[in-house]
């Protein structure tokens, strides 16, 4: 394990806080967008109203207000459902389960877009042709529209991902004890910003070029029978 000033371990361990939310907050991003999206493109009134407010409020809130706003606001929403139930206890929302929420629900604004322009991008006749042979909506979404969803969804949600891995550190200002976190208590310490500042950009830069390799291979195994006869 690499040593800087014998910090090497607590910017280790960052790192790896630092991985969890991102994945967590990805996991989370998905699944909003992907409902989202379908939200936006059914029938429903309601649904496509509740999806475009969602998405334009997300959408139009810095990141770090977000992270804000979920993390004191939750506490006190959570206490005040608790006590109509007659719970009087304090009830505390940590600061990675504020980051998971408040950075999946930024990913899931945008990536509800990208879901969105992708399911457009599938011809209807794929699914009425689902239809006229007996299969059932949910069976065509599943078996149809979903494996190609991925494959044109995938660049634009890889870029998304990326932008999500960097905001990971706007947790830190309410605790995370993520990279910058780790970083901050380095300097702190040790009097030497530019030093340690240059690490942790090593460190992101290079978490950075491992996600867009492992997303340019999913996009090369995901399109590896386009264009075939």
């Amino acid at each position: 394990m690499f040593d800087i000033r014998g910090f090497g371990d607590q910017l280790w361990a960052g790192t790896l806080v630092t991985i969890e939310l991102a994945l967590a907050s990805l996991l989370l991003g998905l699944v909003l967008g992907l409902l989202g999206a379908t939200a936006r493109l059914s029938g429903n009134r309601v649904a496509r109203a509740i999806s475009t407010a969602y998405t334009t409020v997300i959408r139009g809130i810095p990141e770090l207000l977000t992270v804000l706003i979920i993390y004191f606001g939750a506490t006190t929403v959570l206490m005040s459902v608790a006590s109509m139930f007659g719970y009087d206890e304090y009830i505390e929302v940590g600061p990675f389960a504020a980051g998971v929420v408040a950075l999946g629900l930024t990913f899931g604004a945008y990536a509800s877009e990208v879901f969105r322009g992708a399911i457009q991008a599938i011809p209807k006749g794929q699914q009425e042709a689902g239809l006229a042979i007996g299969m059932s909506p949910l069976k065509i979404f599943w078996r149809i529209t979903m494996p190609q969803l991925w494959r044109l969804a995938l660049p634009g949600l890889g870029n998304l991902f990326l932008v999500l891995l960097k905001d990971t550190a706007l947790v830190s200002v309410v605790g995370l004890h993520d990279i910058m976190l780790k970083t901050r208590d380095a300097v702190s310490y040790t009097k030497e910003p530019f030093l340690f500042y240059m690490a942790a950009a090593f460190i992101y830069l290079t978490l950075t070029i491992i996600s867009m390799v492992f997303i340019h291979y999913m996009e090369k195994r995901n399109n590896r029978w386009v264009g075939r006869a």
